[in-house]
């Protein structure tokens, strides 16, 4: 009875917090839920693998198979009809019994319980830091991040598509990361590959010999154009006026303007003109960019490309 008892009111203070939680969220305009295992399909997954038993890190937990509604972000339990199992798992560890490990999916770095909610959601409250878990993992080219929403999801997945068709893994180990804050900009990408190769077909000098090799093309665009691009970007400090946006969108941009440059012109601009003139035309006022970036920093979402940085995708 002593140990329901403690554990009856360690629930109840759970739920109080869930709900100081929630209303720090909606102030913050944040999610305080946690991520569904469903939304990890959009990563593309080729395969999964079995690891075995193993202790997992409790804090890496984010996410659920199925009861994912029923606890917060930081595992708290949101529902009084939880209360019920979660007393008994508690009560179970207060008088010294051994609980059976949980069930995960392992995504990357994150975790995603199949089986064992309340056992995480109490290991979490009383700052226990491993858990014993049957492990299972899924093989994802590019990692999900806890902060991920469904459209980052979305947009990592059609990376990892993208990663596969180029083999820029493959041809350029290390190589920048490309991400993008709006999803279908990938298939954009692959047009000016293909355009690259064609265009590399049919340089003068080139009779006789055999045609150009989709890698090359990829290794041309990525050094000749994206590359070149992204330098003038960090010559010219043009991150700084576009909050919220990364290289790659910027460097989409940056090729329609060049293009339209010159047309206009008649000749190629070359790209560090073209960076500057879309920069001076089209950078927000300098009162429009401090609001944005206040905005974009009390929602955490100042740095898009820092979520492959905490995914742990490699950067040079």
């Amino acid at each position: 009875m002593f140990a329901r008892n403690q554990a009856k009111q360690e629930v109840e203070r759970a739920r109080l917090y869930s709900d100081m939680r929630d209303f720090l969220a909606v102030l913050r305009r944040q999610p305080n839920e946690l991520l569904p295992f469903e939304w990890m399909k959009q990563l593309a997954p080729e395969g999964e693998h079995t690891l075995g038993l193993q202790p997992i890190p409790v804090d890496s937990i984010i996410g659920s198979v199925d009861r994912y509604r029923e606890f917060d972000r930081h595992y708290l339990p949101k529902e009084a009809h939880l209360d019920e199992r979660w007393i008994s798992v508690r009560a179970a560890q207060l008088e010294g019994k051994e609980l059976p490990p949980i069930q995960v999916y392992k995504v990357g770095g994150l975790y995603f319980v199949k089986d064992g909610n309340h056992r995480v959601s109490v290991a979490r409250r009383n700052g226990q830091k491993f858990i014993d878990a049957y492990v299972i993992e899924l093989d994802v080219t590019v990692p999900p991040d806890e902060h991920d929403t469904l459209k980052d999801l979305i947009i990592k997945g059609e990376y990892a598509s993208f990663l596969r068709a180029t083999r820029l893994d493959e041809i350029l180990p290390g190589h920048r990361p490309i991400l993008f804050t709006t999803p279908g900009r990938y298939a954009r990408l692959l047009e000016h590959i293909h355009t690259r190769q064609y265009y590399l077909d049919r340089k003068p000098g080139r009779e006789g010999q055999p045609p150009v090799t989709w890698q090359e093309a990829v290794r041309s665009w990525y050094g000749r154009l994206y590359l070149r691009i992204v330098d003038n970007i960090d010559l010219h400090d043009v991150m700084y006026r576009f909050p919220g946006r990364t290289e790659a969108d910027l460097y989409l941009w940056i090729m329609d303007h060049r293009y339209f440059l010159t047309q206009k012109y008649g000749h190629d601009v070359g790209s560090e003109e073209a960076t500057v003139d879309f920069t001076t035309q089209f950078a927000p006022k300098r009162f429009k960019r401090w609001t944005q970036r206040m905005q974009l920093a009390w929602t955490g979402q100042l740095d898009p490309d820092a979520k492959f940085k905490l995914s742990g995708v490699s950067r040079t």
